[in-house]
């Protein structure tokens, strides 16, 4: 996969403005805070795309992105797990995530973002209780890996695997400072978008 250009599409703000279509999408999940925006900014080397911010919770919600003048889009998903907004604020979220999995036809993979650094969060376990429950094919792919040494970083891709209880070969690590794994990740929309989706990396078929 090389990625020539990505541009910002559109917004939804709520379940009516989710886009119907059929250019293939991979959905960007996480919990708040976990590098989506970065992620998203290194996947299409374009800094300024998806806007980052040091204030976890700020993407509230769905964007767009059209990558290679339509080959694809990303959908960059609300944070999940974030401590200081409302019960109805986390509520409309989750109905908003919830809204997008079950009407987009056109969703091929879900990218799951998980802190390399930090244990998986009850939020992380009920989404992907969630995908699988579903039949979502999803992605395991761990961020802000310049943030700990290689072989603390392997020791916590092992950690990480076990409690997803996927194979460590499945978890691709990461980070959007010095660019690990941004190859492995290409390789990987090229799979999902060659077989349509249907080979679920997080259930042990193709490696990255």
């Amino acid at each position: 996969m090389v990625i020539k250009n990505a541009v910002y599409l559109t917004s939804a703000a709520s379940a009516a403005q989710i886009l119907k279509g059929e250019t293939p999408e991979i959905a960007v999940v996480g919990r708040s805070n976990v590098g989506k925006s970065s992620f998203i900014n290194l996947i299409t080397a374009n800094n300024k795309l998806a806007r980052t911010s040091k204030e976890p919770g700020r993407t509230r919600l769905i964007n767009y992105f059209s990558v290679n003048s339509g080959e694809f889009n990303f959908v960059d998903l609300p944070g999940y797990g974030f401590a200081r907004v409302s019960d109805a604020e986390k509520k409309k979220w989750a109905e908003m995530m919830e809204a997008y999995f079950r009407t987009s036809a056109s969703l091929r993979n879900v990218f799951l973002l998980l802190d390399i650094r930090r244990d998986v969060s009850g939020d992380d376990v009920t989404m992907i209780n969630y995908l699988y429950h579903f039949n979502i094919p999803f992605t395991v792919i761990c961020t802000k890996s310049d943030k700990l040494s290689r072989s603390a970083a392997m020791d916590r891709r092992r950690k990480i695997a076990q409690s997803v209880k996927i194979g460590a070969d499945n978890v691709i690590v990461s980070s959007a400072l010095t660019k690990q794994g941004k190859a492995d990740i290409l390789q990987r929309i090229d799979e999902i978008l060659s077989f349509g989706g249907e080979d679920n990396g997080a259930e042990g078929g193709e490696d990255e």
